[in-house]
């Protein structure tokens, strides 16, 4: 008795070998025919997320199990103990095991992930984040011999160290996947097998803006002249969003349009240095910190321009959401962000730091209504593409191809 897998439906048979039995490969699905004595079960497939927040990173997370299971795939997650993704996935009803992931050698970690791969019958892990990456490493080589799917999600160089060439070479990671392009050529460059870098672009749930229209909600809100045009953008205030260049083209518009408003919606560790940095040029009148919000479907088609100033960016699902609601895009060419923001066609780009071509391109935006209209409906079209779905089912074809060859 021999098991195969059956790729095209993810699951299991169990064969017997006799002379009887009789297989045929299509070329195109690479799916396996046989004479099946029994179907045992479906793929089954660990995902380890050691982050103590929630970014765009574990929203890609939790759209990937939500679509996997959808398509017959069952989940199972190892996260961080009253992490956010630990508080999802017990309101979820997510199979998990919370741990303290304390460390990169957190070796209790790593052999209780291997014990829980084990007692669940799993067939592959997915690791999620740096932290994660390492431990799924350790447990390997405590003998969890599942492949190892790593997903990488910033366009940053893999650090130049033993233990990082040691991680991104391991034996047991199969695949490396990448939600752009850009990263994809950065990451390949560390590898000593490049071709095991593919691109699966992030996706979005695009039933969450089908109702979403200009209300004057935030007009409203903060009290705005009903005719102020609105400048924003959201994200979490981290190093690499670079408000500071946000600030400076702020600056710059107000001087173009000096009834403008500019809200920054998200919360992060650098707030507080950016609001000094904003009053220090007298702008906080002008400049609106809103904290994390929870009704983005709602206020983000407020803005008359989302402005994204990043420095580096695996590929800005931020600015998918901006497509959605019909919001135009001004952005800098930071990472993957010039495979969704074409320029001139789904919107505008600037290279980054650099705040006086972008406040050229915000006023283009907002006084040249068929350049707002063009790149409007390029960015509509071209968000059907991203879609969450789009992004689970090339993530599943990864994970077929690699059980096929293990």
């Amino acid at each position: 008795m021999k098991i195969y897998r059956l790729p095209k439906e993810g699951n299991f048979c169990l064969i017997k070998k006799s002379r009887h039995a009789h297989f045929s490969f299509d070329i195109g699905i690479k799916s396996l025919q046989a004479d099946c004595l029994e179907v045992k079960r479906k793929m089954r497939v660990l995902h380890l997320v050691s982050e103590k927040t929630w970014r765009g990173g574990e929203q890609q997370v939790a759209y990937l199990i939500e679509e996997l299971q959808q398509q017959g795939i069952e989940n199972f997650v190892c996260c961080r103990k009253g992490s956010a993704f630990h508080r999802f996935c017990q309101q979820q009803h997510i199979p998990h095991l919370a741990l303290p992931f304390a460390n990169e050698l957190d070796v209790v970690t790593a052999l209780r992930v291997k014990t829980y791969s084990k007692r669940n019958q799993v067939d592959l892990m997915h690791v999620h984040s740096g932290h994660a990456h390492a431990i799924s490493v350790v447990s390997h080589v405590l003998g969890n011999t599942l492949p190892i799917i790593l997903s990488r999600r910033v366009d940053f160089p893999v650090k130049n160290n033993a233990l990082s060439r040691l991680k991104y070479n391991y034996k047991g990671i199969k695949r490396v996947v990448c939600v752009s392009d850009k990263i994809k050529e950065v990451v390949s460059q560390s590898l000593q097998h490049p071709e095991l870098c593919v691109t699966v672009h992030s996706g979005i749930d695009l039933s969450r803006f089908e109702s979403s229209s200009k209300s004057g909600e935030l007009h409203r809100e903060f009290n705005l002249n009903p005719a102020a045009p609105l400048i924003g953008n959201v994200s979490a205030i981290a190093p690499h969003k670079d408000y500071y260049t946000f600030i400076d083209t702020a600056e710059l518009l107000l001087k173009l349009h000096p009834n403008a408003v500019f809200f920054i919606i998200g919360d992060g560790p650098l707030r507080q240095e950016i609001q000094a940095y904003a009053q220090q040029k007298g702008l906080q009148k002008h400049i609106i910190f809103t904290g994390f919000r929870k009704d983005v479907p709602q206020i983000l088609p407020e803005l008359d321009v989302m402005l994204v100033t990043s420095e580096t960016e695996g590929l800005g699902t931020t600015i998918l959401d901006a497509f959605a609601c019909r919001v135009p895009v001004v952005a800098t060419m930071a990472g993957g962000i010039p495979e969704i923001v074409r320029n001139e066609i789904t919107g505008l780009l600037a290279p980054i730091k650099s705040p006086a071509i972008l406040a050229e391109k915000v006023h283009q935006v907002l006084t040249n209504p068929a350049i707002r209209d063009r790149i409007t409906q390029g960015a509509t079209q071209l968000t059907q593409e991203f879609s969450k779905k789009n992004t689970a089912s090339r993530t599943l074809a990864v994970y077929k191809e690699v059980l096929q060859q293990v």
